[in-house]
């Protein structure tokens, strides 16, 4: 460490949202390997509040030892301020995002005003848009896009046995559950690029927003459950996930595909045998190949990033209590650095 500080969200303990701590904490220098990012934006993603409070959803044994203080957050975007001598591919000044060391349980470090990446973690910064969109896009869309597209990495699944594996949406009916959500609106809007007919199933203060990024239909499920309007699916992709995840199967084709996008709970796996349903899931994993790719389709508008809030980087903690309220649209993300006009 160079012994210089910086400003960073810190957790001394697992807790709820006031466990968060705006404080000094030293500043990273980058090892071999490694840039560092001075930060303008970080998005906020469901991994940070189960870190927060420790992997509570998760039985003892499977929750991770990690030593405190921890600096949550995996996503950024921000401008290089140093690279490693043995880095090529980037260099100071460069507009860059990233989801920095994921699946690396407390090793991310984003919440802070700078971090250290692995190069090949990291992407230059879509043009197209400012660091505050392009920090609400790198686990959530590359979520999606590992899920539906490509996965991009040999990484054992922890989740099943077996490789995930993307199924074809060209002419296809896909169903998003939690349509609205960060995963959700990216999952709906690679649906439609790739050619599928899109069901959005959201609340009802979404359903413009939802047909605006191309949904074909609409469920507002307060009023009516999916599962017993949706028919001749081919594929669901359930942003929500977990142990109601199961009520989706009679809603697909034989064939057909659910992939929970969080799986911990499920327990249909027999009625998917019978109804010839695959049920498959991955864990996302930090690729700067990919983020070049997706950054593409952000750079000329073809994938949207909506943004349902921003915070300034020491109000984390209303950040997070804003996600406990849930019914978010879109992203919710933290700025560090004052955004001007086109930054």
């Amino acid at each position: 460490m160079s012994g210089e500080t910086m400003k960073a969200i810190r957790i001394h303990a697992f807790g709820g949202p006031e466990v968060l701590r705006y404080e000094d904490a030293p500043k990273p220098e980058p090892k071999p390997g490694e840039v560092l990012v001075r930060v303008h934006a970080i998005g906020i993603n469901p991994p940070d509040w189960y870190l927060r409070d420790g992997y509570k959803a998760l039985p003892p044994e499977w929750r991770p030892q990690v030593p405190f203080p921890i600096i949550l957050g995996t996503d950024v975007s921000g401008v290089v301020e140093a690279v490693a001598d043995d880095v090529g591919g980037f260099s100071v000044g460069d507009e860059v995002y990233s989801m920095v060391r994921f699946f690396s349980v407390g090793e991310s470090r984003a919440y802070a005003e700078y971090v250290s990446v692995p190069a090949s973690d990291l992407a230059l910064k879509p043009a197209g848009i400012d660091h505050l969109h392009a920090a609400g896009a790198p686990m959530s869309l590359l979520t999606a896009w590992q899920f539906m597209i490509e996965l991009g990495h040999n990484e054992p699944n922890p989740l099943q046995p077996h490789r995930h594996q993307p199924v074809p949406l060209k002419g296809k009916t896909v169903l998003v559950n939690g349509a609205a959500g960060g995963v959700g609106h990216f999952a709906l809007q690679i649906a439609k690029l790739k050619g599928a007919d899109v069901i959005a199933v959201a609340s009802g203060k979404h359903e413009s927003l939802l047909r605006e990024l191309g949904a074909d239909g609409f469920i507002e499920y307060t009023r009516t459950p999916p599962e017993d309007v949706a028919h001749d699916i081919d594929l669901v992709i359930d942003a929500l996930g977990g142990p109601t995840s199961g009520r989706f199967l009679r809603t697909l084709k034989r064939g057909g595909a659910l992939f929970p996008v969080y799986p911990l709970g499920f327990a249909g796996a027999e009625d998917a045998e019978k109804l010839g349903v695959t049920v498959s899931a991955t864990q996302v994993r930090s690729s700067g190949v990919q983020l070049t790719d997706v950054g593409r389709l952000l750079d000329d508008g073809t994938i949207r990033v909506v943004i349902d809030s921003t915070y300034p980087l020491a109000e984390a903690r209303k950040a997070h209590e804003r996600a406990a309220k849930g019914h978010i649209q879109g992203k919710i993300v933290l700025t560090v650095m004052p955004l001007k006009k086109g930054a």
